[in-house]
Formats: structure tokens, C-alpha cells, sequence
């Protein structure tokens, strides 16, 4: 026998240590296909989706694609005085381009963003422009608008000029660069977004926090009642479910008005006169209890699946030892309620940071939240890239929270059963 380990071979004659390999791996080949599917459809639904908002929120090839010989011949301008006839030239002939190809409109809308005002100075030279005479371009174009003659336009010009940006970040905290490149907060009374975030996470602090005091009795009665009373209370709790949203929401438009039940309930019982009515459409109020009654099922459950694991023997014992009713439940049932709670005001308040249908409905101008204002820009002002900054930043809130959250309380300890 030779002093090497003699290799041990297969039937096949293969060495044993080989065969093993090729068998791992054709098992990690096995695994990796059947998962590739889920693979797959989480790089196209989320992951694809995520980064192409990052890229939109921070794309600001547009503008620069639109004036390409007005940024090379701005390479030179130093942004003091009013630009060089050669830029004047360059743009001259750049938006020429543009209004043969039916694409100055963009162009104003995209510098309306970064300044007010564009619009209808475009507006105004793409009709005078038409007559322009060849040469001299820097006083055909100042003499159509005042505002072509003032440096802070062109100035708005020149802070396009980079392809990739973060001033929809800035903007979305009511933040910009100034001409100095100092980033500074805008005029107060222009502050929107900042209030928008604020509300935005008290309304949905708030309404995890309704939901939770209401859920826990209900749940707690729904583990502890009889099997044929909880689950016909089960079916009361998931009946909302089975209605549309929409229906939902108009239905709390229709009790909430002035002229509703809720209110003709309050004068009937004497808690308020019939021309004192308390509105609660199109405000905050409005927000709360429509969010809390339509949310309220998705901390019901993760609360009764954690409570019906809790034997009532555990009450009992805590009885026994000398502990009171309330000291018991403290004590004993509160604590192992944890992980239900948990995963109820996470799903919860996730979900109404989120919302959007119910607080265009029924909160006004002073219930609306962030997500309103997306879509806002999505749809009406069609700033797409503002509004995927606004996603993204709202994304990276929930992030945040979530860390937070897990740091506090630890997601090990979130149970949904």
C-alpha cells in the first residue's frame, strides 16, 4: 500500500470526492431554478421599479440635451452679467430647433421648475422669434420679454446645465441652491412640503394609535369568547374587506357631512345644536376616522392570531399568586401580547403613511398627505422627476422607521401567528 490515502471511487470509477461535488453542485443548480421565478419577479416588480425612480428623481438630461450649443458656448460665461452674444446666439438657435420640432413647451415647463416665470417668456418668443433678423441676436431676444435682459434667468439657464442632480431632494425639504451654490430654505410662506411630511407621519402615528386601542378589546374578545360568537365577530371584522374602498370612503363622505347622520346624531342626543354642527369633512377629522375604521382589520388580526395562542390557564395563575385582575393582565397577558402589537401598529402605520385614495376624499386641503402631493405632480404638473424624489424619500422614511423600530423592539419579536 502506498503511503497516500488510496482514493475511494464510485461504481463508475470516479473518485468519490469529484462525484460529490458535481452532485452539490447540480443540487445548487436545482435550488437557484427553482427559486429564480421569485427571483425574477422581485427584480421586475420591485427592484427595476426602485431604481428607475432613482434614476429619474436625479435625471436632468433633458434640459441639456434640449440646448446643447447654448451650454458649450456657456462654458466661458462666469454668471456675473448678462451672458455674451455667442450664448444669446446659441440659444437662438437651439430653441429654433426646438419650436420646428414642436418641443418648446417641455422646454418651458422644465425651467418654470427651476425658475417662475419661463413660460410665458418662451410663450412670447417663440412667436416673436419668427421675425427675427439675422445677427444681433442678443437684442432681438432681450427686446421680446424684460426678463431676457435680467441675468437670474439665465442664471436659471446655467444651473441645468448638469445632467445629474439633487435639487429635487433640496426641493422636496422646501430647499434649493442659490446662485452662490449655498443650499438654503425657502421663503416661509412657501414652506409646503415640510408641513406635508409633518402631517403625514402625525396622521399616521395617530391613526396606528386608534387602531390599536380599539383592536386590542376587539381581538382580546375574539380569542376568549366561544367558538361559534368569535367567529361570526371574526366575520364582522373582515366584512369590510369584501366592500371597495372607494365605497368605503364615499360612505364616510356621506355620515361625516354637516348634514349627516353622525351630526344629526349629536343634535339629536343634545351634544351640540343643530347650527353649531362640527364639521368633520375635509380636514383632519375626516382623515382619522376614515383611515382608523377602513385600517383597523389589519391590526384586529395580527392581534387575535397572538392572543388566541395565550392559554387562559396564564390568567388564572397570576389570580392565584395574589395579583389583581389588572396586575395579571399587566403583568402576564399585556407582555405576551407584544409581538401581536408589534406587527399590528408596523402594518398599520406603514400602510397610512402611505395612503392616498381616503385622504383626497375626505381630507381637504388640511388631511391630505404626501402622497397626495405626488400625486399631484404626477398627474398634473407632470414633474415626474420631482415626484419619484418624493417616492424615494418617502420610501427611505419607511426604511428608517423600520430600522428604528427593529432597534426598539426587534423585528424577531413581530408575530402574525
Amino acid at each position: 500500500m502506498s503511503s497516500e490515502t488510496q482514493k475511494i471511487l464510485t461504481t463508475d470509477g470516479i473518485p468519490l470526492e469529484v462525484s460529490l461535488k458535481r452532485s452539490e453542485r447540480k443540487n445548487k443548480i436545482k435550488a437557484f431554478l427553482l427559486v429564480a421565478p421569485l427571483l425574477l419577479f422581485l427584480i421586475i416588480t420591485y427592484i427595476f421599479p426602485i431604481g428607475s425612480m432613482l434614476t429619474r428623481s436625479i435625471d436632468d438630461k433633458m434640459v441639456t440635451e434640449m440646448l446643447p450649443k447654448t451650454y458649450k458656448a456657456m462654458e466661458k460665461w462666469d454668471g456675473k452679467e448678462l451672458p455674451s452674444e455667442e450664448v444669446f446666439e446659441a440659444f437662438y438657435f437651439d430653441f429654433k430647433n426646438l419650436v420646428e420640432e414642436k418641443r418648446e413647451g417641455k422646454l418651458s415647463t422644465q425651467l418654470n421648475y427651476t425658475k417662475n416665470g419661463f413660460k410665458s417668456i418662451i410663450k412670447k418668443l417663440r412667436r416673436k422669434s419668427k421675425s427675427f433678423e439675422e445677427g444681433n441676436y442678443k437684442e432681438q431676444i432681450m427686446a421680446v420679454h424684460k426678463r431676457w435682459a435680467n441675468v437670474e434667468y439665465w442664471r436659471a439657464i446655467q444651473r441645468r446645465a448638469p445632467a445629474y442632480t439633487g435639487q429635487k431632494y433640496l426641493k422636496g425639504l422646501d430647499m434649493y441652491k442659490n446662485e452662490s451654490g449655498e443650499i438654503v430654505s425657502v421663503d416661509e410662506d412657501r414652506r409646503i412640503h415640510r408641513v406635508l411630511w409633518l402631517r403625514t407621519l402625525e396622521i399616521a402615528f395617530f391613526v396606528t394609535l386608534f387602531c390599536f386601542l380599539m383592536a386590542y378589546p376587539i381581538a382580546h374578545l375574539l380569542a376568549t369568547l366561544p367558538m361559534k360568537y368569535s367567529n361570526l365577530l371574526m366575520i364582522c371584522v373582515l366584512l369590510p374587506f369584501w366592500t371597495s374602498l372607494l365605497v368605503r370612503t364615499a360612505s364616510w363622505m356621506i355620515l361625516l357631512q354637516q348634514q349627516g347622520m353622525v351630526n344629526d346624531f349629536f343634535v339629536w342626543i343634545g351634544l351640540v345644536g343643530d347650527d353649531s354642527r362640527p364639521e368633520m369633512m375635509f380636514n383632519k377629522t375626516g382623515s382619522y376616522v376614515a383611515m382608523t375604521q377602513i385600517l383597523l382589520p389589519f391590526m384586529v388580526l395580527p392581534l387575535y392570531s397572538v392572543m388566541k395562542t395565550i392559554s387562559p390557564s396564564l390568567m388564572r395563575a397570576g389570580k392565584s399568586l395574589g395579583g389583581t385582575p389588572l396586575v395579571a393582565f399587566w403583568k402576564v397577558y399585556f407582555p405576551l401580547t407584544i409581538p401581536g402589537i408589534g406587527a399590528g401598529c408596523l402594518l398599520v402605520f406603514i400602510l397610512a403613511i402611505g395612503y392616498y385614495i381616503t385622504p383626497a376624499l375626505v381630507g381637504g386641503a388640511s388631511g391630505t398627505l404626501i402622497s397626495n402631493q405626488i400625486a399631484f405632480h404626477m398627474k398634473s404638473t407632470l414633474d415626474w422627476s420631482f415626484a419619484s424624489a418624493m417616492g424615494l424619500m418617502l420610501l427611505t422614511g419607511v426604511l428608517a422607521i423600520y430600522w428604528v423600530y427593529n432597534k426598539i423592539v426587534g423585528v424577531d419579536n413581530i408575530k402574525l401567528g
